[in-house]
């Protein structure tokens, strides 16, 4: 139902644009999100944006870097990173939650959908 696309591999400094479109889901009706999973680690919230309190968080990690966006004509969610890094190598994946159901939970909570898109970061 969502698919995440645009990883790839790009050197350090370099910027990527991660997109995720849905098919059945209307995204404006859900808090949205993006959650990564690097080699060996935890998956993490890199970025969720709550609709209850029309706020966005970023992890600490990507602050000032990466930017959560969605567009509710596209139906469709967007993760722009800029300034790489070799740690932000990870596979990264479009998440949703609903806030009816699950109220105010942490970003790395929600809910990640699709196989989720790879990113390197290396020289």
């Amino acid at each position: 139902q969502l698919q995440a696309s645009g990883g790839g591999m790009v050197q350090p400094g370099g910027s990527l644009r991660l997109s995720c479109s849905s098919s059945g889901l209307t995204l404006n009706n859900y808090d949205i999100g993006w959650l990564r999973q690097g080699p060996g680690k935890e998956r993490e919230g890199v970025s969720c944006f709550s609709i209850e309190r029309e706020t966005t968080y970023y992890s600490d990690s990507v602050k000032g870097r990466f930017t959560i966006s969605r567009d509710n004509a596209r139906n469709a969610m967007y993760l722009q990173m800029n300034n790489l890094r070799p740690e932000d190598t990870a596979v990264y994946y479009c998440a949703i939650n609903d806030p009816i159901r699950n109220h105010r939970p942490a970003c790395s909570d929600y809910t990640p959908l699709g196989q989720g898109t790879q990113v390197t970061v290396s020289s």
